[in-house]
Order: structure tokens, then C-alpha cells, then sequence
């Protein structure tokens, strides 16, 4: 064998090399160049050395699609007393948190007939004072519930805890250094029982045995309390719900401050609520019809912003407070609820 110079050797083995790529080149071309698809990729198997597929031959099917998922089932509309008692499994939250329990609002309130009665000579609100009561003051109330046992027991019954407190605040009475009026404050427990029989065309959703205090922190003459114990029952038909209440109040004794109480406050009460698209319209009623005393109460709140309702409230009737328990007065109220 001849030998070959290493510089002679490295020069062909690059001639070689670019003519190799020339050839691949001009190969690569022509394919890019066919515009039949098929004949396009036969070009590239050839080039590439992979056998071509046989003429006629089918090319295999693409791979299977996952079938589309099932739109999610619409549930049934929801259940404003569950969620607000937490009677269905879905809708139970546990122990010791809090929950709304009566509505809480703001309002700035007119009154027809102010009750100064209950304030001596001596008091600003009273009659004979220069300031007196002013016909406008804010009200507001405040209030929660926390269950403190789930299934107690063993049954299906939870045991709540709850508290409400209303306060009548002489805001814009500065002859009268703008004093609250009246504050009532009322803790009380109760026990739920979960139910879903059907009553026609409502159905009866909860059971609830309670005892309730009320009372408004004074003494001597402006000194109001009560305690009592009731059964509740909750039913509801789609966007409307109702509570209807009948009570026993226990005796006080000698201590009594208000011992015809009941002539005005009645025996138990009716509410009535409808709920849609952030509206919620009420109306609670009291009657004690063998006195023939009693009061209705009719709210509407709508939507302002998130977490916010307007709120408009209409009274008339005894009881407003428990200072006018005794007292006859009509009112309207307007102002702003916290939606929870």
C-alpha cells in the first residue's frame, strides 16, 4: 500500500465529507420541494433508509380522545335554614365557631310617638326637660350564635349558644349629651333537631327547644326583664322559609318588673321569610288576641356591595324595646345590614 501524506489524507477526507453533504443537500431539497404529502414523506423514509409503507396502505387511526367530562349536575337550590342551622350533613361546620344568628344591622329610625314615660323629672329624655326625646335616633343590632354540641348525646340534635343585643342610641340629641335609651341584651339555649317531613307543600326542617333572657341592665323604674322557654319550629318551600315560636315565661316572684308583660309581648310569633337574588324580604308578627295587642314588623334588604345590604324597616305595634314593651308606636327605619 502507498502511503498518503497526513495533510494529502485530512484534504480528501473533507472533500469526501462535503460532497457527501452536497448529495444530502440537494436530496433534502427535492423533498421539500414535492407537494404531495404522501410522496413527500416517502422522499424523507428513503432518504432516512425506513422501508415505505406499501401503496394504498391506510394510515393508522389517531389515538382516541378522553370522552368530555359530564357538565356538573345542577344541584338542588339550596336550603336557607340548613345553612343557617346547619341541619344537613353538607352544611355542618362543627363546634365553637360563630355564626349569624339574628340580623345585624345599622338604621337611622323616626318615631312617631317617643316613649318618655319611664324618665323622671330629672332625666334629659324626660317630658318635662328642655331636650326631651328626639323623634330620630340610630338603632342597631348585634348578635351570634356557636354551636357548643354537635349530636348531643348521640342524637341528631346540636346545642347552641346565642346572643343578640339592640341598642337605641340618642345619636343627634346634643341638648340631651346624646345618651343611649335603651340597650336590651339576650342570651339563650337552644337545642336543634334536624327534621325533613313534607307539610304540604312545605317541609318542616328543624324542631328547637329554647330559653331565652331578656333584660335591659336597669334599675328601679326603668328596670325591664323576662325569662322564658319555647319551642320553635322552621319550614320552608323553595325561596321562602318560616319560624313560628310559642313561649312560657317563667315567673320572677316579687322581683317582677314587668308582670303584664305578656298582655303585650303575647305568647309566641310568626316570621316569614323570601329570599332571591340578594333580596330578602320579612315579616314578623306578635298577637296576644285576648288583649288584642300586638305588632308587626317588615323588613327588605338588597344587595349594595359584597358583604353589605341595604336595609328599610317598618314597625308598628307594642315592644319595640323593652322599655316599650307597654308602649304604642309606629317607626321606619333605614340604613345598612351586614350580610353573612
Amino acid at each position: 500500500m502507498i502511503p498518503i501524506p497526513r495533510p494529502a489524507c485530512c484534504l480528501l477526507f473533507l472533500l469526501a465529507t462535503n460532497a457527501a453533504r452536497a448529495v444530502d443537500s440537494e436530496t433534502l431539497a427535492s423533498c421539500a420541494a414535492l407537494d404531495n404529502d404522501l410522496s413527500r414523506l416517502t422522499c424523507y423514509d428513503r432518504l432516512s433508509g425506513r422501508a415505505a409503507p406499501p401503496p394504498g396502505a391506510a394510515s393508522p387511526p389517531p389515538a382516541a380522545s378522553a370522552p368530555a367530562a359530564a357538565p356538573p349536575r345542577a344541584n338542588a337550590a339550596a336550603s336557607y335554614l340548613s345553612q343557617h342551622w346547619e341541619l344537613d350533613e353538607a352544611d355542618k361546620q362543627g363546634t365553637f365557631r360563630f355564626r349569624p344568628h339574628h340580623p345585624n344591622y345599622l338604621v337611622a329610625q323616626l318615631t312617631s310617638r317617643p316613649n318618655s314615660d319611664p324618665f323622671g323629672p330629672n332625666n334629659p329624655l324626660s317630658a318635662s326637660s328642655p331636650a326631651g326625646i328626639d323623634h330620630v335616633e340610630l338603632r342597631y343590632q348585634l348578635g351570634f350564635k356557636t354551636k357548643l354540641v354537635e349530636r348531643a348525646a348521640g342524637s341528631p340534635a346540636d346545642l347552641w349558644f346565642g346572643y343578640t343585643q339592640q341598642s337605641y342610641w340618642q345619636a343627634f340629641n346634643g341638648a340631651a349629651s346624646r345618651p343611649f335609651r335603651e340597650t336590651n341584651y339576650q342570651p339563650e339555649l337552644m337545642a336543634v333537631l334536624p327534621v325533613n317531613a313534607g307539610i304540604g307543600a312545605l317541609r318542616l326542617r328543624f324542631l328547637n327547644l329554647g330559653i331565652a333572657h331578656q333584660s335591659n341592665g336597669q334599675s328601679g323604674d326603668r328596670s325591664r326583664s323576662w325569662n322564658r322557654v319555647y319551642a320553635q319550629a322552621g319550614l320552608e318551600h323553595g325561596a321562602l322559609s318560616m319560624t313560628t315560636r310559642i313561649w312560657k315565661r317563667l315567673p320572677e316572684g316579687r322581683d317582677d318588673d314587668n308582670p303584664d308583660i305578656l298582655d303585650y309581648m303575647g305568647r309566641g310569633d310568626l316570621s316569614v321569610q323570601w329570599r332571591r337574588d340578594g333580596h330578602e324580604l320579612s315579616l314578623t308578627a306578635r298577637r296576644n288576641f285576648s288583649t288584642r295587642h300586638g305588632m308587626l314588623e317588615a323588613g327588605w334588604a338588597f344587595p349594595l356591595a359584597p358583604g353589605l345590604k341595604g336595609y328599610v324597616q317598618l314597625f308598628s305595634g307594642y315592644g319595640q324595646s323593652l322599655i316599650d314593651y307597654n308602649h304604642a308606636q309606629q317607626s321606619l327605619g333605614l340604613g345598612v345590614m351586614i350580610a353573612l
